[in-house]
């Protein structure tokens, strides 16, 4: 039973040994209207709109020094979203409820700031690693658990993002799967709650996206 409601998220579509679900990733590309790349649109503008919201809050994170790294972010974000929006459509494999995927982004920005801040603020990082009051006592209690608190950041972003889209996906193929076995009345009912999840997820799939996003700048934030 288990084993074939997994199946959903397994990449298993292939040519010559080669994955073809994973080709998922850059579908959102050819389903971007071609109105979107004329200058000016309602679709350019309104996406400019987004990415100069996202520029504002993600210079207001970072501060003045890493004003340049709000372009990596909000491409993150564009990213990440793009991504959790083509798994809602049917037959679409949802990359980002992979560990392989969210690791892979999660894991080398995460790197990149603790070399980076570790290498040109190295007191600052020694610093952090015990917060400002700690007693004498449980300062190396504090510096465990901050240390801890930075190793296991790239696992809690990659697992979040993947655990959020997998749940969603599985709520509404458990539900879809009684669908058959139930009389009219209930089966109208249950398509309206699946109608409703899918509006849920919708918002999942931007909510989700802006976190990660924000979390990554946050951690990069403490840097300075």
């Amino acid at each position: 039973m288990m084993a074939s409601l997994f199946s959903i998220f397994e990449p298993s579509s292939s040519i010559l040994s080669l994955s073809l679900n994973w080709t998922s990733t850059f579908l959102g590309i050819l389903i971007i209207p071609a109105l979107m790349w004329a200058s000016p649109s309602r679709w350019s503008l309104a996406w400019l709109f987004i990415m100069n919201t996202l520029h504002k809050e993600f210079k207001t994170l970072l501060g003045p020094s890493h004003l340049g790294s709000t372009v990596i972010f909000s491409a993150l974000f564009s990213l990440i979203v793009f991504n959790n929006a083509m798994g809602l459509l049917p037959y679409i494999f949802t990359s980002t409820s992979h560990l392989a995927m969210t690791l892979s982004l999660s894991l080398p920005l995460w790197l990149t700031f603790m070399i980076y801040g570790w290498i040109t603020h190295t007191q600052h990082m020694f610093a952090h690693l015990v917060p400002q009051g700690t007693p004498s006592a449980l300062m190396p209690f504090m510096v465990l658990i901050e240390t801890l608190s930075n190793l296991i950041r790239p696992g809690t972003l990659a697992v979040r993002l993947a655990a959020n889209m997998i749940a969603g996906h599985l709520l509404l193929t458990l539900l879809s799967g009684t669908c058959p076995s139930l009389s009219s009345t209930l089966a109208v009912v249950l398509v309206l709650s699946q109608i409703l999840l899918l509006m849920l997820e919708s918002a999942v799939v931007v909510i989700q996206s802006y976190v990660f996003a924000v979390l990554s700048t946050l951690y990069m934030g403490e840097i300075n």
